[in-house]
């Protein structure tokens, strides 16, 4: 009985040190979209003249042409619960010389969300474009970015920094443009809005969860030290 007491009050502890972890997490990721909503309500940004500014998460402008010979595919995409890919383009700006920057130009359909041939011409964007967007993180990531090469065609799981710049021939900055909704645009691809800033994501729940099962540890762990007794 007194080893079940006290494994109750053990696994009480650490699940007391978990729900404050996830506090901890939560806190973490209110003050980040705290620097993230103070980014995006900036005025835009010119990438041509940024002079070094961060850039991720603000509002941003780049003037380019498109290179679809370089277009990355980022497959196992949704929307509104249709399958699809995301077409990933460098634009070629003369403004930063020989650096080229990315933009998600938006969701395409596809029925296995990953075969999708950006090569057949039909999302050709030609001439001089300026887009308009906001400015996310590239990171360099353990797994590469999943590429996965099927019928001659890379798609991605998402960006890798590493992996692109090894794979592109020429600089890419350390952001990418997810391109805003405009009803100028083509209707395919499908631009969408950045991803919301939520506060509060899993954490705070997660936090309760283990808080509960620490109070119901000590709550057992007390009926049986009065069994005992």
């Amino acid at each position: 009985m007194h080893v079940l007491i006290a494994g109750l009050l053990l696994f009480a502890a650490v699940a007391v040190r978990l729900g404050l972890w996830q506090l901890h997490r939560l806190s973490e990721r209110r003050a980040a979209n705290a620097v993230a909503a103070a980014a995006r309500a900036a005025p835009e940004l010119d990438l041509a003249v940024r002079a070094g500014a961060t850039t991720a998460q603000r509002r941003v402008r780049a003037t380019g042409v498109y290179d679809r010979a370089h277009e990355q595919v980022l497959r196992g995409r949704t929307l509104q619960e249709v399958p699809g890919v995301s077409l990933v383009t460098p634009l070629r700006a003369p403004e930063l010389g020989d650096t080229a920057v990315l933009v998600e130009r938006g969701f395409v359909p596809a029925p296995d969300a990953a075969t999708l041939r950006p090569d057949s011409g039909a999302f050709d964007e030609p001439g001089t474009h300026t887009v308009h967007g906001v400015a996310l993180p590239i990171t360099a990531r353990d797994d590469g970015g999943q590429p996965l090469e099927h019928a001659g065609l890379t798609t991605w799981r998402r960006l890798d920094l590493a992996a692109l710049r090894a794979r592109l021939p020429y600089p890419i900055l350390d952001v990418y443009i997810l391109q805003a909704p405009d009803s100028a645009l083509p209707r395919i691809p499908r631009r969408r809005e950045p991803p919301a800033l939520d506060d509060e994501g899993p954490h705070q729940s997660y936090a309760i969860q283990w808080f509960a099962l620490a109070t119901m540890a000590v709550v057992f762990a007390g009926i049986f030290w009065r069994k005992n007794r």
